[in-house]
């Protein structure tokens, strides 16, 4: 059974409104004639919104410490769902919390090898040390591989700021949540210097929007499934910013040109769920706030979500 997680945080984000996305999707749904939010349980995550006020923050990680907190609570809330026994679809504000839904699925399965599918035009594995913003949603991958890439270090990191990126380090364990060869970016195509010395090392596997293209959808997620067969566990990561923001619309913080088509995104999932392996889903960074198009990107991210969720139900 689907669970949703409605995650309405957003201060990971450099810019506010993504706390607003679960809402326009729920709007979407009742435009289109659609009680999709009415058939499926839920749970509201708490959140921490009204840290946007604090005075004093850390400049190199922004409110990491209520970032932290959410990051804890939507791991509680996820590992919860899955001991329930139901299927935990995420949806989030900004990205930085899906270090919590990583960490819940490592709580649920302390014992399985688990595989991250990150569709996102951004690597989002930048640390405290490497990071240009300061955004924490630009970390989540960083702190559940546990790496600091300090060789590629800009940054001089307050003490305290140290003691709670160690915290997000090792939620929920003290070995990384994820191997870096059992991730995958799909769509990636804006990303720092650091970001990409560090894919290089760690040899992270990567496929552009146009190499997904050229080569193929079934090809590809073949040969990411391939590559994620000693996994038990797949996660799927879906930043609507992997999307074409000039096909689409510039609904999300972060617009990057030239990404996916929706029927492209659907046809990705479609492949993904036909492993039978795919144990929680993310869907984060629509923000109704930018969006040039009326409410087009949340209507685009609830017909893939009510597409998906089809899949999950057969």
């Amino acid at each position: 059974m689907i669970e949703l997680i409605k995650n309405r945080s957003d201060i990971g984000a450099g810019t506010r409104g993504a706390d607003m996305g679960i809402d326009a999707m729920e709007i979407a749904a009742i435009n289109m004639g659609d009680d999709y939010f009415n058939r499926h349980n839920h749970t509201d995550v708490r959140t921490h919104n009204e840290s946007i006020y604090n005075k004093f923050t850390s400049s190199v990680a922004k409110r990491i410490e209520h970032v932290y907190q959410q990051c804890e609570r939507v791991s509680n809330a996820v590992s919860s769902s899955i001991k329930r026994g139901n299927f935990p679809i995420v949806l989030s504000g900004d990205h930085s919390s899906a270090l919590g839904t990583i960490a819940g699925i490592k709580q649920a399965f302390p014992k399985s090898t688990l595989g991250v599918i990150w569709l996102d035009a951004h690597a989002d594995i930048h640390s405290p040390y490497t990071s240009p913003s300061g955004n924490v949603h630009g970390m989540p991958l960083a702190a559940a591989l546990q790496v600091d890439n300090l060789n590629n270090q800009i940054n001089q990191v307050e003490e305290d700021t140290k003691w709670y990126w160690q915290r997000m380090k090792m939620l929920c364990g003290d070995n990384p949540k994820v191997d870096s060869k059992h991730l995958i970016y799909l769509g990636l195509r804006d990303f720092e210097e650091a970001e990409k010395k560090l894919i290089e090392e760690l040899n992270i596997t990567h496929h552009s929007v146009p190499f997904v293209r050229s080569m193929g959808i079934e090809k590809i997620v073949k040969d990411c499934l391939l590559q994620l067969s000693a996994c038990d566990k797949i996660y799927v990561s879906f930043d609507v910013d992997s999307m074409d923001c000039d096909a689409i619309s510039f609904g999300t913080g972060t617009p990057v040109p030239t990404g996916f088509y929706v029927e492209e995104i659907i046809s990705i999932f479609d492949a993904l769920m036909a492993s039978n392996k795919i144990t929680c889903i993310e869907f984060a960074e629509i923000n109704p706030l930018l969006d040039n198009k009326g409410n087009k990107m949340a209507e685009t991210a609830f017909q893939v979500l009510a597409h998906v969720s089809r899949g999950v139900e057969k």
